[in-house]
């Protein structure tokens, strides 16, 4: 059945989440371009910050990433539901307008700011997005035009309901490390930061999820900048070994390369039951939760030393 099921979505090129939308889950340059000159446009969400200032899309909407994020102290927090609200209302997002998410595209790691995001507004009950694949550099690389000018958004009264369809919240996890649950675990960090060698500089100790396994970001992407497609995500994960039935919880240092792993199993590879665990390992090592590969105070302090965290 499993073999049968990437079989199918391998055809397609898309996923079973992919082929409800119009325009996504990915554009090249090319198609953005083309999908800008008809009369209903998508809305172009520009979340590189200060960068837009430099240069973006005809018609892009400066969105910094950091709207989408928690606090310095807990990166991955979701944010409040009414604020969330009230930040896509003022960025003029409705739920039937398509939207395109814009990032730099300067490596792998770059992308998760983008599905991150992407992951935002689909659990915001938007259902017509994609991502630009290589970002504003892949646009600049093509020639395609800019602007510099600021661009004022109508604002929209959307009324939104965070679904948790996507969502593992520590509690779904705990109850995956205590047996309660069944659902494999990936760590989507680079293999120091599973290893326990490194960490991030808000989490309390380094390690990783009590039987995770190592699954990186990075695995997804033709090129450090150009996501695979559909197809290529499909046969991929049956070479994992993840099976469409089985509960995926992805998860990283803050839900940020994380958030690549979800994209690319849920909306690239068609699993239907991916998630990101958002706060990941910065909250659930505030929080105290049990750990694997976590070093001792020797070697911790060691690591601080080497600047390893």
């Amino acid at each position: 059945m499993k073999t049968l099921f990437y079989s199918i979505v391998a055809a397609v090129g898309l996923s079973g989440a992919a082929t409800a939308n119009q325009i996504g889950p990915l554009v090249t340059p090319d198609q953005l371009q083309t999908l800008l000159d008809q009369p209903e446009a998508p809305l172009v969400l520009d979340i590189r910050g200060d960068a837009y200032g430099q240069g973006h899309v005809e018609g892009a909407i400066s969105a910094p990433y950091a709207l989408f994020r928690g606090p310095e102290t807990n990166p991955g927090a979701l944010v409040p539901e009414d604020q969330l609200e009230t930040t896509l209302q003022e960025l003029g997002i409705t739920l039937d307008r398509p939207v395109v998410v814009i990032h730099q595209g300067e490596d792998d790691s770059d992308f998760g700011s983008a599905a991150r995001v992407y992951w935002t507004l689909k659990s915001s009950g938007l259902s017509d997005l994609a991502i630009l694949n290589g970002g504003m550099s892949a646009w600049a690389a093509d020639g395609l035009p800019l602007e510099t000018k600021a661009n004022a958004p109508a604002p929209s009264d959307i009324d939104i309901t965070f679904s948790d369809r996507w969502l593992a919240t520590a509690d779904d996890v705990a109850a995956v490390v205590s047996g309660e649950r069944s659902a494999r675990l990936i760590d989507s960090r680079p293999e120091a930061f599973f290893e326990g060698q490194q960490s991030h500089a808000a989490a309390t100790k380094p390690g990783t999820l009590p039987g995770a396994e190592n699954i990186s970001h990075a695995v997804w992407f033709d090129n450090p900048t150009q996501v695979m497609d559909g197809s290529s995500a499909a046969a991929l994960a049956e070479k994992l070994g993840i099976d469409r039935q089985e509960e995926v919880v992805a998860f990283c240092n803050t839900g940020h390369w994380a958030a690549t792993d979800w994209f690319a199993l849920s909306e690239l590879a068609g699993v239907e039951d991916a998630k990101l665990y958002p706060e990941s390992m910065v909250g659930w090592s505030q929080s105290g939760g049990e750990m694997e590969n976590t070093p001792g105070l020797v070697r911790n302090l060691l690591n601080q030393i080497r600047g390893s965290n």
